[in-house]
């Protein structure tokens, strides 16, 4: 991983939470996470280069065995690459599933179980990722998305854990949560973003890029584990 000195460091942190409070900002978990200390954001290097990939895989696991031990609230992990910032939206989709196929095969080869949850085959409705036998999505963020929300300064992946999204459902404050991230978006962007849909109704790895897909798009991911 990347050394940086501390100031860098808080340079980055502070203009991530700076955008995540900007009052138009329109993800509302993003929000509570960042309010109540549970969005972890790591450093890392190049989003073109497996350099941090066992880094990242690591501290997934690490992300999944603590909230195991303590399921309660909303929490992100979001991993920041300090390159590249000139990335098309087809670039950096094809960046961000590189470093996903590359985590999914650590992931398979040191005999972690896939989330029996949800399924691994990218074409299924039900699919997520897993890592540490947690099922995870991922939103993806950088310079260059087309809609406002899924911009930052840097190239992002942000992994959240399916289960806490899941508890949220069973006590009826998904809905909610989703309306008003809608609204929000909506009110920032002129339209809400087509991409979005619910778990179980289509595949989400339309959704973890941000870009806008057509019914042709084929995810370019396998898990050893769905064969």
């Amino acid at each position: 991983m990347l050394t940086l000195d501390i100031a860098d460091a808080d340079t980055m942190r502070r203009d991530i939470a700076a955008r995540i409070e900007a009052q138009d900002f329109p993800c509302v978990g993003a929000k509570s996470a960042l309010a109540r200390g549970t969005l972890e954001i790591v450093r890392c290097s190049d989003i073109r280069s497996a350099w941090d990939d066992l880094v990242i895989h690591r501290r997934l696991l690490e992300w999944a065995r603590a909230y195991r031990k303590d399921p309660t609230g909303l929490r992100s992990i979001a991993f920041v690459f300090g390159q590249p910032d000139d990335l098309s939206e087809e670039q950096f989709e094809n960046h961000m599933w590189e470093r996903i196929q590359s985590l999914a095969d650590k992931d398979a080869w040191l005999g972690q179980r896939y989330d029996h949850r949800v399924s691994p085959d990218p074409d299924d409705p039900h699919f997520s990722l897993s890592f540490g036998g947690e099922a995870f999505f991922v939103v993806g963020l950088h310079p260059h998305a087309s809609r406002p929300a899924r911009r930052m300064p840097w190239p992002i992946m942000v992994f959240n854990l399916h289960d806490q999204f899941e508890a949220l459902r069973s006590d009826g404050r998904y809905e909610k949560m989703r309306k008003t991230i809608l609204s929000r978006d909506e009110a920032l962007a002129g339209s809400i973003n087509p991409m979005l849909a619910r778990h179980g109704e289509v595949s989400e790895a339309r959704q973890y890029s941000g870009r806008v897909v057509d019914e042709a798009w084929r995810c370019p991911f396998s898990d050893v584990r769905a064969q």
